[in-house]
């Protein structure tokens, strides 16, 4: 059920001042230090932030696609590292709980994930199953009333913080494929999991990806989400509503820089005039706008579609693959109008450009996703 407008508007405008006062100062300490600091952390935790998609029911917020995107659109006017460590709880660390948990299941973890008590990790991504997720060789083999684990998981997103993760696993050997994948709730104290080293990356210092590694696990029966072997079918859907939360991030980036590139070019002077007043800046200016414009508007079409109860696959993959690949030739025309200054660190810019990149890779490649539209296009009515 949507918010009514008053408390929509208050939610939003009180994001919004979040990201402003408190996450955009300190945007070039956090990614110096690689590391967001625990009282912004806890802030997040207050303003409800960790269960933005959890039902209120079970303690979060309860916000629609429509809304989530929104508070993305917000939460992406600022570094995308911050908007990471609530990522996993809000999106596909947490949203197979919502959606093929048992009653058990979603009293049990819903509650903590929605207050920010413990972190979701969404544990798909293997050593060689990434795009391919079909390929998953980590396994899961019932032994009485428990499931004994044996694997390792790659790039996990918030894997040294979670308190559980969620967990594709494949429970039938003889089965190739997705139809021998099997999803779980695997509590991260579980004896015989252990984390990898944090690994360097190109951009979004502060957000954290480390390996998983699965050595006899033993996984309670009961923690299985939905039936054995629809683990891929579960990664698939959770992955439909990550992706618009992702394109909402994108869309939020890509304005941000938009609005530096105009305010530097309003002030930067070349030749006696203002950068701005260059035709060709002009237009790097309006290619921009009129992508992000775009992007904004696929965003906020699919949800409110899949809030319609509409299959939107085919849409959330258009809106992952344009928004992603839009806001890296936004920050590239930032670094352009920016100069010399964009390639330094002062502005910030440079780290955009850095941060940015990822979007066309993780919650499915651009090249899956043209995968997904075209098999959706071709698919037979």
């Amino acid at each position: 059920m949507a918010l009514d407008l008053d408390t929509r508007t208050q939610l939003l405008e009180t994001v919004r001042r979040f990201v402003a006062e408190k996450c955009v100062p300190i945007e070039a300490k956090v990614s110096e230090d690689d590391r967001i600091p625990d009282e912004i952390i806890a802030e997040m935790k207050t303003l409800g932030l960790f269960g933005l998609s959890i039902p209120e029911n079970y303690g979060g917020l309860g916000l629609n696609m429509e809304e989530e995107v929104l508070v993305a659109f917000e939460l992406g006017q600022t570094s995308p590292a911050f908007r990471s460590a609530i990522g996993t709880n809000v999106g596909i660390g947490s949203q197979g709980v919502v959606m093929f948990g048992s009653e058990e299941q979603k009293n049990e973890w819903l509650p903590k994930l929605a207050s920010g008590e413990i972190i979701a990790s969404f544990a798909l991504t293997e050593p060689n199953a990434g795009s391919d997720a079909a390929s998953v060789r980590t396994t899961a083999i019932r032994d009485g009333d428990h499931y004994v684990v044996n694997g390792t998981k790659r790039f996990i997103t918030n894997a040294a913080r979670a308190g559980m993760f969620t967990l594709m696993a494949r429970t039938d050997s003889s089965k190739k494929g997705a139809s021998g994948i099997s999803a779980f709730i695997v509590p991260a104290k579980t004896p015989g999991i252990s984390i990898g080293k944090s690994e360097k990356k190109m951009g979004q210092q502060g957000a954290h990806i480390h390996d998983v590694i699965f050595e006899n696990a033993r996984v309670p029966a009961h923690l299985r989400l939905g039936n054995e072997g629809e683990g891929f079918k579960v990664a698939m859907q959770v992955l439909d509503r990550g992706r618009l939360h992702i394109s909402g991030v994108c869309v939020g980036v890509a304005e941000r820089l938009i609005r530096e590139s105009v305010k530097y070019a309003r002030e930067r002077e070349q030749f006696g005039q203002r950068l701005g007043d260059f035709q060709l800046v002009q237009a790097m200016l309006a290619d921009s706008k009129t992508e992000a414009y775009a992007a904004r508007c696929m965003v906020l079409d699919a949800a409110k579609r899949r809030d319609a109860g509409e299959n939107v696959t085919l849409e959330c993959a258009a809106a992952k693959y344009f928004a992603s690949e839009m806001v890296g030739r936004v920050a590239d025309r930032a670094v352009q109008i920016f100069g010399g200054a964009g390639y330094v660190a002062d502005y910030g810019i440079e780290r955009f450009y850095r941060d940015v990149r990822i979007f066309r890779i993780y919650e499915g490649t651009s090249q899956i996703q043209q995968m997904v539209i075209a098999k959706n296009m071709l698919r037979a009515d």
